[in-house]
């Protein structure tokens, strides 16, 4: 007998992992523990030695380059994808990037180019792997994002990646309006602060995180299993009535003031 979270059979995307602290590596993970079949992307040659030896653990297939700035590169994917399984039936789009000036300091001072930039990395992208996801999910599939409490609220530190976080969600939204007559269904799952490559960027993170910590209702941030038990979840058929969301796994931070 079968299990809601059984994934066995279902076929996925998962970008967005640079080392087995990333949020997509502990989400791809679990998505593997379920049954799920995995194809994964590196950003570039830097970066394939540290994938790549995570990708073959988990048993993927398809293990191919995808740099979201590089014309080309995402459509090359879903030309491997549609190759070698002609079909899709969830994706994980966990990339983020903002220019490090433009990020650590102040949104008014941000430039237009740095602005453009991560907006387009962060965001845009989502809408890419949306548009190029939809002919291959026949029977409908599940469109996963990352983002955090950023959007909503002011997070110190947090500067240019709160705009470009509240147009993610707001994607999230249209993607699950517009696709889910073809019962393709779209989420955004937001971790709360943790360590990862990609908040290392953000300045004086390692206060961000202890204040986290202690001010969160659980006295407990969560960690990259936590949010793949919940991205497993999402996809699974256990959620196909589900759609639109923004999931907090947070230990309850989000509800603080």
């Amino acid at each position: 007998m079968t299990t809601m979270l059984d994934l066995t059979g279902k076929r996925g995307l998962v970008v967005g992992i640079a080392n087995e602290h990333s949020i997509a590596y502990g989400c791809a993970r679990a998505f593997r523990d379920a049954g799920a079949e995995l194809a994964i992307t590196y950003l570039n040659a830097k970066a394939e030695p540290h994938v790549r030896p995570l990708a073959e653990e988990l048993g993927s297939p398809l293990i191919l380059p995808c740099d979201v700035r590089e014309p080309g590169q995402l459509e090359a994917v879903f030309a491997a994808l549609d190759q070698r399984w002609g079909r899709l039936d969830f994706l994980l789009h966990s990339i983020a990037f903002a220019p490090r000036e433009d990020l650590q300091g102040r949104v008014v001072d941000a430039s237009s180019a740095g602005f453009a930039q991560a907006m387009d990395v962060s965001c845009h992208s989502f809408l890419k792997m949306a548009k190029l996801a939809e002919p291959l999910m026949k029977n409908g599939g599940t469109l996963l994002t990352v983002t955090f409490y950023g959007s909503a609220r002011v997070v110190e530190q947090y500067n240019l990646m709160g705009p470009v976080k509240a147009a993610l969600e707001s994607a999230v939204r249209y993607v699950a309006s517009e696709l889910g007559p073809k019962g393709i269904r779209a989420h955004a799952v937001s971790p709360g602060p943790m360590l990862t490559r990609a908040a290392s960027g953000i300045d004086r993170f390692d206060e961000l995180l202890a204040r986290a910590a202690a001010e969160a209702p659980q006295r407990h941030l969560a960690d990259i299993a936590d949010v793949g038990a919940l991205a497993s979840f999402l996809v699974s058929d256990g959620a196909k009535r589900i759609t639109g969301t923004v999931i907090p796994v947070d230990g309850g931070q989000h509800l603080n003031a």
